[in-house]
């Protein structure tokens, strides 16, 4: 009897305990639910509010989440308090202790909090208090939207129990953004949004998104994350939806026409190979995929033939692939490949070591990424320093470097560091303010950027260099560590849950396009998501 009694108090404890768990992670399930179904798709005057709207869609959402998580949190600690003498709360508060920092935070955990820090240091100091803090002279990224970010990344990494009908739903709300998308392709104007804008705009905005940089900058998020779970899914029918998502992924990145997509698909294809090296089946998901993407330019090509007079077309360096007259060869040559591998894994004979997975095969790949990169710094120096630009044909847009490269980027990136340079000493360290690159052009370079450019820059159009100057190298250089750092830990931690890989895919696919891109209240909330998903699975959660 007296057993009974002391294993009693146990037993409540722990209920109570996975009771507040359940809650917690409920209340953030239901309010993730309506970030990933009604945040990509809500729209109200076409696009010529669709920033304001999209920024409300999320913070208003997640302030109501941290709001009831609070109060939810507040009535549990005084039950506890109440019931067991505030037990779970000393336990829970016990890990933010000195000595048990090492254990409760990781480098990407530190690096998002010094950047958090930083952000609130850099908007503390900056000469426009006001609009560093909420953002409104640039994208609505200032200190309340990056506070909102880094609590929300906190909070689901650590109460968050990753649902994956969460993530398929992700997947969903994206197939219908990416149908639409590719829909504006053709000019349908499913939604009669292009009615709206001045007609010589009317191909640089798409789908429930926007600007074609945002639509693909989201659409890289939704490939790395299918393009992922693709390579890794045992079961045949999610197998099958995988790859519909990732293939009408392909078509959508392709068919939005902006330059990031390069980096973005560059990134997934460079990356997957370290992990699908590892088995005979992730080799054949990978022949699988690179055969699928070439097929799908090809079909693009096929298709901007016929409806010449139709689709809006391909004018960058996927226009360059489309019309290389060795591409049908070369889809043809990949799928002969892979069915040439598939054979070898179903007929042949199943121990051999020729092509065994492993170690090797991922060395040779990390050996071919890095001779490429080599080659890829000689062409640039060679084109830029050596003046031979001509000999590389079609490519000499990309390779050499001008005030005219990339829409203008390379007069506003070296701008960037012209206006860096003239700061003063502690906005150098700290930055200008968050999200007011458009304040520094305006008072800095206005007449000169008209000028160079005919256009005027509200932003760095990289993400890194625009923190770099509205936050400081400090702040900077923390953001990108989180970045790299929680990439990594998620991948090694990629075991733990099938959607982990994923998650951690999604992000480097953002993460890449983004140096060629900015950070805007559209993209960039799915991103800081997945990244807190990612790390949810790969931290060791407390229950309590």
């Amino acid at each position: 009897m007296a057993e009974t009694e002391k294993k009693t108090p146990v037993y409540v404890e722990d209920s109570f305990s996975e009771t507040c768990s359940a809650i917690s992670s409920g209340v953030i399930t239901f309010f993730l639910m309506l970030i990933t179904t009604v945040f990509p798709l809500i729209y109200h005057n076409s696009y010529i509010d669709i920033l304001e709207t999209k920024y409300k869609a999320y913070y208003i959402p997640m302030l109501a989440m941290l709001g009831i998580l609070l109060v939810l949190g507040l009535v549990m600690m005084l039950i506890d308090f109440k019931e067991w003498g505030g037990e779970h709360t000393k336990e829970l508060f016990s890990s933010l202790k000195p000595q048990n920092w090492k254990e409760t935070f990781c480098i990407a955990d530190v690096a998002v909090f010094l950047f958090w820090v930083i952000a609130l240091i850099s908007t503390l100091q900056s000469d426009y208090l006001y609009e560093s803090f909420w953002g409104n002279e640039g994208r609505y990224s200032g200190l309340f939207l990056l506070t909102i970010y880094v609590v929300v990344y906190f909070v689901v990494s650590r109460f968050w129990k990753v649902q994956g009908w969460i993530l398929q739903l992700f997947l969903i709300s994206g197939m219908i953004m990416c149908v639409i998308g590719i829909t504006d392709y053709f000019q349908l104007d499913l939604l009669d949004f292009r009615g709206k804008i001045k007609p010589e705009q009317s191909t640089i905005f798409t789908s429930t998104v926007g600007n074609i940089n945002t639509y693909t900058a989201y659409v890289a998020i939704i490939m790395g994350f299918a393009g992922a779970r693709f390579t890794q899914e045992e079961n045949r029918f999610k197998m099958i939806w995988y790859y519909i998502c990732m293939t009408v992924s392909f078509f959508a990145i392709i068919m939005g026409c902006s330059e990031n997509a390069y980096l973005a698909i560059g990134s997934m294809f460079a990356f997957l190979p370290f992990v699908v090296l590892k088995s005979r089946r992730g080799i054949l998901r990978y022949f699988v995929m690179i055969s699928t993407f070439v097929t799908v330019i090809q079909c693009i090509d096929w298709i901007n033939q016929v409806f010449a007079d139709i689709v809006i077309g391909l004018d960058s360096l996927f226009g360059i692939i489309s019309n290389f007259n060795g591409l049908f060869p070369a889809m043809i040559l990949l799928w002969v490949l892979t069915a040439l591998w598939y054979w070898f894994m179903v007929k042949g004979v199943q121990d051999s070591d020729v092509f065994a997975p492993g170690k090797l095969l991922r060395r040779i790949w990390g050996g071919l990424l890095i001779a490429g990169a080599v080659a890829l710094i000689f062409m640039i120096y060679d084109a830029n320093v050596g003046g031979n630009g001509a000999r590389y044909g079609s490519l000499a847009e990309y390779l050499v470097f001008s005030d005219s490269w990339g829409t203008n980027r390379g007069y506003i990136w070296k701008a960037s560091f012209r206006m860096y340079q003239k700061l003063k000493p502690i906005h150098k360290l700290f930055g200008f303010g968050p999200d007011t690159f458009g304040i520094m052009t305006t008072d800095k370079i206005m007449a000169e950027m008209i000028d160079a450019t005919g256009q005027i820059f509200d932003n760095a159009h990289n993400a890194y260099i625009q923190y770099f100057v509205t936050i400081g190298p400090i702040g900077a250089f923390a953001y990108v560590v989180f970045l790299i750092s929680g990439i990594g830990r998620i991948t090694k931690k990629r075991a733990r849950s099938p959607y982990a890989l994923a998650c951690a895919v999604a992000v480097l696919c953002y993460v890449c396009q983004a140096m060629v891109n900015l950070d805007l209240p559209i993209a960039t909330p799915m991103m800081w998501l997945l990244m807190s998903a990612g790390m949810g699975i790969a931290g060791k959660r407390r229950e309590n």
